[in-house]
């Protein structure tokens, strides 16, 4: 099994059991190798949920840019809600799974093709 692969189950892992979600592989897929190799450093491959040039950074290049959303359509709502069903507490936000979760959120599935 490839790091990729060996990151992609952890990430479903953490859907499961911490959001109870039972994620869609194949997008969650998409999304983990639409973060890069982001996923693949410590700092990189996770969001923290306080700090506001971190939340500004997934607002501006993941929903406005990657997912071509505008800025009036309640995007700041969308990542605290996001935030709190990952759990507050929670310290490792993995990034693919923020994004995983603001996709389907967004209902924005076909960017990924």
């Amino acid at each position: 099994m490839s790091r990729r692969d060996e990151l992609i189950e952890k990430y479903a892992a953490d859907l499961k059991e911490k959001i109870g979600i039972t994620p869609d592989m194949d997008l969650l897929t998409q999304v983990t190798i639409g973060c890069g190799p982001a996923i693949y450093n410590a700092d990189a491959a996770t969001v923290s949920g306080t700090d506001p040039e971190e939340l500004k950074t997934v607002k501006e290049s993941f929903l406005m840019g990657k997912l071509g959303l505008s800025d009036g359509m309640d995007l700041d709502e969308a990542i605290a809600q996001v935030m709190r069903a990952y759990g507050d507490s929670n310290r490792h936000k993995y990034r693919a799974v923020v994004y995983y979760m603001l996709t389907k959120h967004f209902d924005r599935e076909a960017v990924y093709g």
